[in-house]
């Protein structure tokens, strides 16, 4: 992945390919056990990365998927990295949008040496909204 600043945290994020064994392990075992549980957001953030995991997989790609971190806490949960230039992702629980949503793309976006223009949020509201940083339901994708 291109270095977008050299302040980069390099710390690796670890994510499970399957769901369901993570919610057996953290002794989730119903759905009203899942709703209130504390790592819901992690879980649902798993989620997402997994099913674009496995849709470069089924087209016969190596995945190229990445998280970005710096010092100051900025992160953005996905990066999908397409050719120099990277997609940025973030992922939210919320079932309603808020533009703070979009403020670590924003910042991602902003790096210099960066020719990224785009980036999506996905979030479990029902509401799509096309421009430079889209906002979309997770069933869209």
């Amino acid at each position: 992945m291109k270095n977008y600043s050299k302040r980069i945290v390099k710390t690796p994020k670890i994510y499970f390919a399957d769901t369901g064994l993570l919610c057996y392990l953290l002794s989730i075992r119903n759905i009203d056990h899942l709703k209130t549980h504390p790592l819901l957001g992690s879980i649902f953030e798993t989620f997402i990365v997994n099913e674009c995991f496995k849709r470069f997989l089924n087209i016969g790609e190596t995945p190229p998927l990445y998280f970005w971190r710096d010092q100051s806490g900025n992160e953005v949960d996905l990066i999908i990295q397409n050719g120099r230039k990277g997609f940025p992702i973030e992922i939210k629980l919320s079932q309603s949008f808020n533009l703070d949503f979009k403020k670590s793309i924003e910042k991602w976006l902003e790096l210099k040496n960066n020719s990224a223009t785009k980036g999506m949020v996905v979030y479990c509201g029902n509401e799509a909204i096309s421009n430079n940083i889209s906002v979309i339901p997770w069933f869209y994708l």
